[in-house]
């Protein structure tokens, strides 16, 4: 028996790459990997898959002497590995690159592209798929709780991948999903965004047209008829079906939850998540799996068993009558949504939003003008300012002694404890760990 290529993966442990390391370890490769952060939860993740973890990026890595480099887009240049493995003319390829060549080639690929809801939505067609027996592999940004993994391949022909519009690597600026070749294709929405790489929704929408110039002619496009900026997209030449959802002329939903196709009944979604821009996913994975043999009868009846992606409104804990959530939430639009869906949900009651402006674009304050109208629905609103390169303070400011501006973590969990009481709901929004608030707070308030 032949002995499997191996693989270095530089930039391991971000979740995406670390999807990429579980599947290629699945799929028979030796697999290895480094990062300047090596720690729970990907790490442990990683471990218990038997991959060798490195921290740093030390050129005594390439003593490993693997078949090939594959480069997460956290690697740029100056990085001592990377600059080393290019001096000596080592063979390298990008992540998307690579899973795209060795691992997707045979497969139907169901791409879930769109600014907001990608994880969500890729969740949702993954569990879609599976319920009705087709066994798909996935690679997504998050956990789903329905499998409890963030990435598997599988023998099946289907794989759900959430397609990113983020750049593929320091040596080719082109977005992750042109790699991706879907036959299936979902445009959820498309707004301004990634400001340290797009200089305008513009730049964004050229990505998008090269993604659906991808999508063959036996494919389908899946298209929010909402969105203004996707019907440019496609107007700019489109060489596939394309269905819309959204609208009466394709897939909609209306206030009883009862799901029609161009005016004809399909069924009545019955399920616990909130907010609009979850029936608009559903609609979009409804339309995807029908593509891929599923009626939407069965998808409805698998949405109703779907359970949301970890820290997407995920409930941390409740202490003494005071409700902690978790949310991915960090561009306006999202914010707005996520805190909207809350207040659907809880009524009259005190929600407290926190928030960790951490995102390149946020960090940028592109879209701090936004902030304000986005929080609107929230009673109590406490900023994190850390290392951030604009005044929180200022931006705020239109929201009066409702918001709440704090540079210190520590400080500004003592604030919010001081000011919740039984019955309120803290909906803490970041995407990235925010320095373990959650369980910080949720000691505090005990």
């Amino acid at each position: 028996m032949s002995k499997p290529t191996h693989i270095h993966i530089l930039g391991i442990c971000g979740t995406f790459m670390g999807g990429i390391a579980a599947i290629a370890k699945q799929s028979g490769f030796r697999v290895t990997g480094c990062d300047t952060n090596v720690y729970p939860p990907m790490s442990t993740q990683l471990e218990a898959q038997g991959i060798e973890l490195i921290t740093g990026f030390g050129t005594e890595q390439l003593e490993l002497n693997p078949d090939i480099y594959v480069i997460g887009n956290v690697v740029t240049r100056g990085n001592a590995l990377m600059e080393e493995i290019l001096n000596r003319n080592l063979p390298y390829v990008s992540g998307p690159q690579w899973l795209s060549e060795t691992l997707l080639r045979d497969k139907w690929v169901l791409g879930v592209a769109g600014t907001h809801g990608k994880t969500t939505t890729a969740s949702m067609l993954a569990w879609v798929l599976e319920h009705a027996g087709l066994n798909p592999g996935f690679l997504i940004g998050g956990v789903p709780q329905n499998f409890d993994i963030s990435a598997r391949i599988t023998a099946s022909p289907f794989f759900v991948i959430e397609a990113d519009e983020y750049d593929t690597a320091f040596f080719d600026k082109r977005s992750k999903f042109v790699h991706y070749h879907p036959r299936t294709a979902i445009l959820n929405n498309l707004e301004y965004d990634h400001a340290d790489i797009f200089a305008d929704l513009a730049a964004i929408e050229t990505q998008f047209h090269h993604l659906v110039r991808t999508i063959p002619g036996n494919g389908l496009v899946v298209s929010n008829g909402r969105e203004a900026s996707l019907q440019r997209v496609i107007q700019r030449g489109c060489w596939t079906p394309v269905e819309q959802f959204g609208c009466n002329t394709g897939w909609d939903i209306d206030d009883t939850n009862l799901v029609t196709l161009n005016g004809i009944a399909q069924g009545t979604l019955n399920w616990d998540l909130l907010g609009e821009h979850n029936r608009m996913n559903a609609l979009a994975v409804l339309a995807a799996a029908r593509h891929a043999g599923v009626p939407a009868t069965l998808g409805l009846e698998a949405l109703g068993l779907f359970k949301n992606v970890k820290r997407r409104m995920e409930i941390k804990g409740v202490v003494n009558g005071i409700t902690v959530y978790d949310d991915f939430a960090h561009h306006p639009t999202a914010i707005d949504t996520t805190v909207a869906g809350l207040r659907h949900k809880i009524g009259a009651a005190r929600i407290l939003a926190v928030l960790e402006p951490r995102s390149n674009t946020m960090k940028l304050g592109i879209m701090k003008d936004a902030l304000p109208g986005s929080l609107k629905e929230a009673d109590q609103v406490f900023c994190y300012s850390g290392n951030l390169g604009w005044d929180a303070k200022s931006a705020l400011a239109v929201m009066g002694d409702k918001a709440v501006v704090i540079d210190d973590l520590d400080a500004l969990i003592d604030a919010i404890a001081k000011s919740a009481v039984s019955g309120d709901h803290v909906l803490v929004m970041s995407n990235g760990g925010f320095g373990g608030i959650h369980d910080k707070l949720l000691k505090r308030l005990a």
